[in-house]
């Protein structure tokens, strides 16, 4: 029992600490192809990780097929890189030392990379992939195909064809207005086709309309009417300007009440048949605007005719209620020499001068007007009125409600007269018989 307890209380006992050992710190071991090295420097580092990104980067394809596995395969092994070679040190045959932090995790706290079998892993954050450009096709002109030609006669749901001919159906459709016409375009296709026959739309009137839709501008531009009116509408410069270069069929054209900026179009526009300018009331026009439209393209070449002005064909031109000055008017005589009609009523700044340079010798108007309106000009005087025999083809002289004008005079002038005497259905209103 003593021997028992004795052996109890010294296996309890604890034992007597002994002098403190100091621990030496173990060599590293020795690999099996060299001795061990110490952990690469910074710049190695660095060095390392550009080689890697740079194999990394021409393998980026392979990456999407295995992005999945790539994911559970960096969480699994945390020291990849500490068990294999990095590719730029399996060259040199060194192994990195056990525990190196630059090669278990990046700064920034970057998964680590390990380029083995199943394929690389990025171990930056890459920025989204730029958009693909579109292919570059052929580029082609794209033209309508050609409208096939209207039929001669009309078909009848029996198979037969009518015996009256398509000439004979437009003779008919000539005496119907536009309202009828519409009416029967509804009627089949053959005369809707027929319909639309600009011989049926010499004229198109939509004045007074708030706004022009595309398709009233695309009716009037297939209809290709000879006269358009478009007076006191809300058109824009572009939509008239789109219209004009379409119509060049066109003689007459009314845009009284429009803006400027709409009436400007006509600057840019090929008019080479217009005879008949309605340019009435427009809101802003001085002669600044009235010289733009006067004179000719800046871009002119010598020889051509429109270096004359574009208005040169015009025989009508009617400018009421502008503020109209002696300047604006010697340009008119000049690049608007064939005018045979001509109304200046109510314009402020015309008067005696202004009646001189109409009846001037050198003016060409002087042997071409036969319509003068001159109309609410209140600066006009009786010495003008002897200045109106100088034109002989002159058969209209409208001088109504010019106050400084006495109706003596006027009679005067209707008893004499340029040729012949005039006849005066209303004072101040001088007309002659052809």
């Amino acid at each position: 029992m003593r021997r028992s307890l004795t052996a109890g209380s010294a296996l309890a006992a604890p034992r007597k600490a002994g002098p403190a050992r100091i621990q030496k710190p173990k060599p590293p071991l020795a690999s099996a192809e060299g001795p061990a090295v110490p952990s690469p420097s910074p710049q190695r580092e660095k060095l390392e990780r550009f080689k890697r990104m740079c194999q990394l980067l021409e393998r980026v394809p392979d990456t999407s097929s295995s992005s999945s596995d790539s994911d559970s395969d960096s969480d699994s092994s945390g020291t990849s890189l500490s068990e294999e070679e990095a590719p730029g040190e399996a060259r040199n045959g060194r192994r990195p030392a056990r525990g190196s932090s630059g090669e278990k995790e990046n700064r920034g706290g970057r998964r680590a990379v390990r380029p083995g079998s199943g394929g690389p892993l990025l171990s930056w954050p890459l920025g989204p992939a730029p958009p693909p450009r579109p292919p570059q096709l052929e580029r082609h002109v794209v033209r309508p195909p050609p409208r096939s030609p209207e039929p001669d006669t009309l078909p009848l749901a029996a198979g037969s064809d009518h015996p009256l001919p398509r000439a004979a159906w437009l003779r008919v459709f000539q005496h119907l207005g536009p309202r009828e016409l519409c009416i029967c375009m509804r009627v089949c296709r053959t005369w809707s086709r027929w319909c639309y026959d600009k011989r049926l739309w010499p004229r198109m009137d939509l004045s007074r309309r708030k706004s022009l839709t595309p398709p009233m501008l695309s009716g009037v531009v297939r209809r290709q009417p000879r006269a358009l009116d478009l007076s006191w509408t809300g058109v824009s410069k572009k939509q008239l300007m789109w219209l004009l270069n379409r119509l060049q069929g066109l003689q007459e054209l009314v845009l009284s009440g429009c803006s400027w900026l709409s009436v400007s179009a006509l600057g840019s526009a090929p008019l080479p048949a217009l005879r008949l300018l309605d340019l009435r009331w427009i809101e802003d026009v001085k002669d600044s605007q009235l010289r733009e439209l006067l004179l000719p393209p800046p871009d002119t070449k010598p020889g051509q005719t429109e270096s004359r002005g574009r208005l040169q064909g015009v025989a009508e031109l009617r400018l009421a209620g502008l503020e109209l000055t002696d300047a604006s008017l010697r340009l008119l005589l000049r690049h608007a020499p064939q005018l045979s009609a001509l109304d200046l009523s109510h314009c402020a700044h015309v008067g005696d001068p202004s009646v001189h340079l109409l009846t001037a010798p050198t003016s060409p108007l002087r042997e071409t007007l036969v319509h003068l309106n001159l109309a609410g000009c209140h600066r006009l005087t009786d010495h003008c009125l002897p200045l109106f025999r100088r034109c002989p083809r002159l058969r209209r002289l409208d001088l109504r409600s010019c106050r400084q004008l006495s109706p003596e005079a006027c009679a005067r002038l209707a008893a004499a007269g340029p040729p012949g005497p005039f006849r005066c259905p209303e004072e101040k209103l001088l007309l002659k018989d052809s």
